[in-house]
């Protein structure tokens, strides 16, 4: 037995010594790190449209130029993709208790592309120009901006004054800055034709480098990291911008390896672009509401006066049909005129979902029911029709929207006349005037981070300003005066839930989705990172990340991983 024990140890001892050895031989697992971006390389994108001219203060009209300005100048401030202002040139801010007194301070390591610093003179300078009737810019920003008094209080403090407190004032400080040593001594009439719009001195990330020319055409713009920039400089080297008339174009360059990125995927370029396989895809919300207005003070439609009714109309329209099929779902569904996952935007609204049968019910108990003698239109007791005629613009996507809204709202028994117009003339001829029972357009919210609804939907705009649907509430139209003048974010917050309440409730109109913006970049370019927009240069608010180069980690050496050079 003595024997027979030792044995049994000596086998034990040596099955743990052989563990410990095959536990010492075992393969040590390197976890890889992410890709270290570094600098170097180029990107070159296609631009829909034309050249015009690299300033900000002239770029109101022209997208593409909007665009490219962003790489090179900057504001005092800019918002993020939850609506919320982020110093820029500004680096902090403070507001007097009343709301009518605004200081901002600048950077001091904020230097132009020449190496000068940026100042209040600069600020000054540029606000000077939006109160000058020769430069083209809209005409309410100049009245704005007319009332409000800019006073530098040293190099790099800037007082505003405003004559009343007015909470979304950030939303106009979002201009790019132009450099006053450069522009001071011409005349703003001069400045639209200043070498300046060809040769632009900023202060942003990218500086610029050359125009293309080909064949006497200017073509693109090439832009270079700014070594100095304030907040970094950028991974990439160069950036290019080559113009293209329409997507189509376009994408036919990217196919041929002339660009790496396309500004925006349009629909009739989407399905042949998803078959790209090196093309990734980033998409954003746009700005913008696509709603059915009611005309809530028609005498031919008094349907349209009861809030029970309009909610039955929205109940019977299959949205989702219309985002998934007409729209190629680059859409949203809208609850309300406020934006979704922005500091204002209250998610405890209901969504009303698609339910023709409970419409129909909804509508019945209204009065409204199919006449004895038959028909295919509701009538009420006093054989008034349910039947109205919707406008709508005379373009796609809009007509095949119009069409289904029409044929769900038939199968409620529900007439509807459907009339095609221009855009324009549906807005001068029928909108401005109130001469119309219901509309399909868009409310553009471009360059409005603020969301401010108080033009759409106070009472004192149903005439003559922009509540088309003459929604006389006057509960909702205080929540939106408050908001207007109250600078603490969580008092406003709270205003704004109660309005959306009170319009989920009513319904002054019917919102149908929020429109998206795709953006395509090829595979090789990395770090890119876009949200909600509220303009489409928003899409570059992460550009100084975005890389070319990389090396990876792997915790004993790094492992260059080159992307191929641009052509």
């Amino acid at each position: 037995m003595k024997r027979l024990r030792w044995q049994l140890l000596i086998v034990f001892l040596a099955l743990i010594a052989i563990g410990v050895l095959l536990i010492g031989q075992q393969p040590v697992t390197v976890q890889p790190l992410a890709p270290e971006p570094v600098t170097g390389g180029s990107y070159t994108e296609g631009l829909i449209g034309q050249f015009s001219r690299l300033n900000p203060v002239l770029a109101y009209y022209n997208a593409a130029d909007r665009d490219i300005n962003r790489l090179i100048f900057n504001s005092l401030v800019y918002f993020d993709d939850r609506g919320l202002p982020q110093p820029e040139l500004a680096e902090s801010w403070g507001i007097s208790l009343d709301g009518t007194v605004y200081n901002f301070s600048l950077r001091v390591d904020a230097v132009w592309h020449d190496g000068a610093p940026v100042t209040s003179d600069d600020v000054l300078y540029t606000l000077s120009l939006f109160k000058d009737p020769a430069l083209p810019i809209p005409e309410d920003l100049r009245l704005f901006w007319s009332e409000i008094e800019a006073i530098a209080l040293d190099e790099h403090t800037i007082q505003f004054r405003l004559p009343e407190p007015f909470a979304p004032f950030l939303d106009y400080l979002t201009f790019g800055i132009l450099p006053a040593h450069k522009l001071s001594n011409q005349t703003p009439a001069g400045l639209i034709d200043d070498p300046f719009n060809m040769t632009p001195v900023g202060s942003g990330p990218f500086r610029f480098e050359q125009l293309i020319v080909e064949d006497g055409q200017i073509q693109g713009v090439a832009l270079a990291a700014f070594d100095d920039y304030f907040n970094g400089r950028p991974f990439i080297d160069q950036i290019i911008f080559r113009y293209y008339p329409d997507a189509t174009s376009a994408l036919a360059a990217y196919q041929a390896g002339e660009i790496r990125g396309i500004s925006q995927i349009t629909p009739e370029i989407l399905n042949a672009a998803l078959a790209e396989p090196n093309l990734d895809f980033y998409t954003g919300r746009l700005p913008e509401l696509s709603l059915i207005l009611l005309n809530l003070d028609d005498q031919g439609s008094p349907f349209f006066q009861n809030a029970d009714i309009r909610k039955a109309l929205l109940m019977g329209l299959n949205r989702q049909w219309m985002v998934d099929r007409v729209l190629n779902s680059q859409a949203s569904i809208a609850d309300g005129p406020i934006f979704p996952n922005t500091w204002a935007y209250y998610d405890g609204i209901a969504r009303i979902e698609y339910n023709p049968d409970e419409a129909i019910k909804t509508i019945k108990a209204a009065g409204y029911t199919i006449p004895a003698s038959g028909g295919a239109v509701r009538t009420n007791e006093d054989g008034e029709a349910f039947s109205f005629t919707l406008l709508y613009p005379d373009e796609e996507p809009y007509a095949s929207l119009a069409a289904l809204v029409q044929e769900n709202w038939r199968a409620l028994s529900i007439g509807v006349e459907l009339r095609a117009v221009p855009y324009n003339e549906l807005i001068s001829n029928y909108l401005d005037t109130r001469n119309y029972e219901a509309a399909l357009v868009d409310l553009n919210l471009f360059r409005s981070p603020d969301p401010d609804p108080y033009p759409f939907w106070h009472q004192t705009q149903a005439t003559g300003g922009q509540n088309y649907s003459r929604w006389d509430d006057r509960q909702a139209s205080e929540y939106l005066e408050q908001a207007r003048i109250v600078v603490d974010p969580a008092e406003r917050t709270r205003l704004y839930r109660n309005f959306q309440v009170r319009f989920a409730n009513e319904l002054p109109a019917l919102p149908l989705y929020y429109p998206m913006y795709t953006y395509a970049v090829d595979a090789q370019i990395q770090g890119i990172r876009i949200g909600p927009l509220f303009d489409t240069p928003d899409r570059f608010a992460s550009v100084k990340d975005w890389f070319v180069y990389a090396e990876r980690n792997t915790g004993s050496d790094l492992v260059d991983q080159p992307t191929p050079p641009e052509p």
